[in-house]
């Protein structure tokens, strides 16, 4: 597997400082990044999942703990809008270019608006999807929200 993704590549050209780490990823498990967490041995509220929705029909990239849910009511307020729904995978892959389960949010295929939960900028280190399956990178939240000018907002039910 290379640590070499357009992920890394990105947070590099932005001067990110973080690290990768590998581990085994579990294509049948039901929640991916729970599963992430289990095998980095790390707390859920750490390892952040990142998910792709529509709101009011325009993709966004939504970045929340990997043991929560997403509301779709506080995920639409965020940007402004009325509705929100998460995007169908094969939808998610073709915006972002990424296979679901290798989802980043970092190197996508187009600048996508992206919202980071609240909670997750007082964790000193969290990680965040590398752009391929089993890849996390392990970087500060607010370099994160940084790079992505993404909107810290309470998103979780």
């Amino acid at each position: 597997m290379s640590k070499a993704t357009r992920a890394t590549k990105a947070l590099e050209a932005a001067g990110i400082a973080f690290t990768t780490h590998l581990y085994d990823y579990d294509p049948d498990a039901d929640r991916i990044g729970m599963q992430a967490a289990e095998a980095l041995g790390e707390f859920p509220a750490r390892v952040l999942k990142t998910l792709m929705a529509l709101v009011d029909g325009k993709p966004v990239c939504v970045i929340v703990p990997s043991d929560r849910e997403v509301a779709l009511k506080k995920l639409a307020a965020a940007f402004g809008g009325k509705a929100a729904q998460l995007m169908k995978p094969a939808d998610a892959e073709r915006i972002s270019g990424y296979k679901v389960g290798g989802i980043s949010p970092f190197g996508q295929m187009r600048k996508i608006p992206a919202a980071i939960e609240v909670q997750a900028l007082e964790q000193d280190l969290v990680y965040l999807n590398g752009g391929q399956r089993g890849l996390q990178v392990r970087l500060d939240p607010k370099d994160a929200r940084r790079v992505l000018d993404a909107i810290a907002a309470p998103l979780v039910a």
